[in-house]
């Protein structure tokens, strides 16, 4: 390899795409070509980026095994970066395989946290923990000791398991000051802001506080019936009871809790529940039946008794009553969550993280374009959605979770 090609590289493991650009931007060799588009990635411009890299996996061709797997490992973090989640993982799979069995352990374990920060895009946490388990960052030089870290913290923090995503920062915000590298520094305090900031909001017999995340982890420790409406489910004694797919029981089982220790009117919860304003005799009775299902799935952990006026919810161990919501809601709160990152989403990538529908997702959108909420750019399939984060809120953090119907 070439001097140029040589200072090139660091000057891009160094962060520095401007450096690299000024000595090899007039080459057009496999090499020059593939380090072209990391350095585009780098500035952001990710449609560049990636015809730059696929150009260069062409030009190295099927003999050169080791370099075209290092494009497709290039290919794959652009596509990350531009929230593309759609990326075959096989692929990369098989380059990580081929650069192992080559001795670039560096490159092989930076597959690996692609996949790594996949799974914790799309919420599979377990698939996420299982893939970083299977590195051993000690031989690694510092900056991929800082991402796997960084890893370790997303993981520690969606369990919320504040204490453990501390540590984990201490030793990324280490290994980045090792690294040198400003990019990835400020990454790691953007993730220490994370846990500063309000994650989800509280409602406790009518008023509401704001939470950080360790106060969520609190929460759930304590003895409080929680009605939680990050991820759609009621939570008692450490247990978890998913009303993700019962909308209208979990409409019911919120206007409970948020009444506790009052009742609520038969007539509102109808009109909530069932989205009817004017109700009738079919309504009380299909009110009744809902309420029956409701009693159903939370008989371990309280009663719901019929009064005058309505009904009334009773925890049968818990001495408060709790409704945890998101920070800002919304009607599309999970997709807006989403879009708070920053970073471009295809509507493809946003069905796979939230797990619902693209058409799902698509009517959202739609929605939220017409609001102002959200904006796009690009035609077809290059096109992409954001929207201005939200200062001061951290919303992705008690995700995922489903957006209503198809």
């Amino acid at each position: 390899m070439d001097s140029l090609i040589t200072a090139a590289a660091r000057a891009l493991a160094a962060g520095d795409p401007l450096g690299a650009l000024n000595r090899i931007a007039l080459r057009d060799d496999a090499n020059a070509l593939a380090l072209r588009g990391i350095a585009m990635a780098q500035l952001g411009d990710f449609t560049r980026a990636r015809a730059l890299v696929k150009s260069a996996a062409r030009a190295f061709g099927a003999k050169e095994a080791l370099a075209r797997s290092r494009c497709i490992v290039a290919e794959a973090e652009i596509a990350l970066a531009s929230r593309d989640l759609a990326w075959p993982a096989r692929s990369l799979e098989h380059a990580r395989a081929i650069l192992d069995a080559h001795g670039d352990r560096v490159n092989a374990a930076h597959a690996r946290y692609l996949e790594v920060r996949r799974a914790l895009l799309i919420g599979k946490l377990d698939d996420a923990a299982r893939l970083l388990a299977t590195l051993h960052p000690e031989a690694l030089p510092a900056s991929s000791r800082t991402a796997h870290e960084l890893m370790a913290a997303g993981i520690a923090m969606r369990r919320l398991q504040t204490q453990t995503a501390r540590e984990a920062l201490v030793r990324a915000r280490a290994a980045s000051r090792q690294a040198g590298i400003p990019a990835l520094a400020a990454e790691v305090e953007s993730a220490w802001r994370m846990l500063e900031t309000p994650a989800a909001r509280v409602v406790t017999q009518g008023d509401a506080r704001l939470l950080r995340l360790d106060e969520v982890e609190a929460l759930f420790a304590s003895n409080v019936f929680i009605v939680d409406a990050c991820r759609l489910c009621v939570r008692d004694a450490g247990e978890s009871i998913s009303l993700a797919t019962r909308p209208v029981l979990f409409t019911l089982a919120r206007m409970l809790a948020q009444a506790w220790p009052g009742d609520v009117p038969r007539d509102a919860l109808i009109a909530r529940a069932f989205r009817m304003r004017d109700a009738d005799e079919t309504h009380r009775a299909r009110l009744r039946v809902e309420m029956g299902r409701l009693r159903t799935l939370l008989r371990p952990h309280a009663h719901i008794d019929a009064t005058s006026r309505g009904f009334v919810l009773k925890p049968m161990h818990a001495r408060e009553v709790a409704v945890l919501a998101l920070p800002v809601e919304d009607e599309y709160a999970p997709l807006l969550a989403c879009l708070a990152d920053g970073e471009s989403w295809s509507s493809s990538a946003l069905a796979l993280a939230l797990g619902a529908s693209q058409r799902t997702v698509q009517r959202a959108l739609d929605a939220l374009s017409a609001s102002g909420k959200a904006q796009s750019f690009g035609r077809g399939r290059a096109r992409r959605w954001t929207t201005p984060p939200m200062p001061g809120f951290t919303t992705t953090l008690l995700l995922p979770v489903e957006l209503a119907g198809d």
